[in-house]
């Protein structure tokens, strides 16, 4: 995982800019019902039954081996389709979120015990056994041709933007967009949730963390702009909304349905 799940902790302040980035001009009713728009519920290429039999059955067997990242996949995929919506993503995009909110981390299924929950700090042979993870699940899912459009989110959220990142160092805009998205949900609930290594952080500690780590030049500044923006009113809020164990995509368009709800409600 990265800095902040590395064991390190930065302190800051940051100042919203007054407008967040819109991408796309599709509205967020065709993005919630499809069925009126015209628009298939997965993706042209997306096998249902596949995708959901692999998505969750590999998410549950990582977060299974650790106490701590109970619930952390369903979190991040829920956090990081918040903020898709308010950037105004088409629904593949959103179902692309979703996926690999529950599939970025499948690699470390991998990664031996001894260094996943290592309470001390990483050796730097153990951080290259680490780093692995990332495309060690990009491999574990390009065997399933409708996970295609998650593979980038698997390799890339770990990339920074300012290119010191990992697997290949890429830079500002050459980080795939769905992987820059969920890499700051991965960041804020791997924060404000306990690890072996750290206990759980407020939401201010951890904005404050996010905000220095973007004046270092890791995170894309737009991404994090718009997630303090709907922080307040949306992500504190969506604890409220758990889909439960019924992790399927009939389940995703209802919760896609109360966020909806929910950001016209804060709007």
């Amino acid at each position: 995982m990265d800095q902040y799940q590395d064991k390190q902790v930065f302190g800051g302040q940051r100042r919203l800019t007054p407008k967040p980035k819109v991408c796309g001009e599709q509205s967020f009713d065709d993005d919630l019902h499809p069925q009126e728009a015209g628009l298939s519920l997965a993706s042209e290429d997306c096998s249902t039954e596949e995708t959901e039999a692999l998505l969750f059955a590999l998410a549950q067997a990582v977060e299974q081996r650790d106490q701590h990242t109970a619930g952390h996949c369903e979190r991040l995929a829920f956090i990081a389709v918040a903020v898709g919506m308010a950037l105004r993503l088409n629904r593949p995009n959103l179902m692309t979120l979703y996926r690999g909110g529950f599939l970025h981390d499948v690699g470390k299924i991998g990664i031996p015990d001894s260094i996943l929950f290592k309470p001390g700090k990483l050796t730097a042979e153990e951080w290259v056994v680490m780093r692995s993870h990332a495309t060690r699940g990009e491999e574990i899912c390009r065997h399933l041709k409708s996970l295609a459009p998650v593979l980038p989110i698997i390799r890339h959220h770990h990339e920074r933007w300012d290119g010191t990142g990992y697997p290949d160092g890429l830079r500002k805009n050459q980080i795939p967009l769905l992987a820059r998205v969920v890499q700051i949900a991965d960041i804020y609930d791997a924060l404000t949730s306990p690890r072996a290594y750290k206990p759980a952080f407020p939401p201010e500690q951890a904005l404050q963390i996010i905000e220095e780590e973007t004046s270092r030049g890791w995170r894309d500044p737009d991404i994090v702009d718009l997630f303090f923006r709907v922080h307040k009113g949306i992500i504190t809020k969506i604890a409220y909304y758990d889909i439960g164990g019924d992790s399927n995509l009939r389940a995703l368009r209802n919760s896609l349905a109360d966020l909806q709800t929910l950001m016209d409600a804060v709007a």
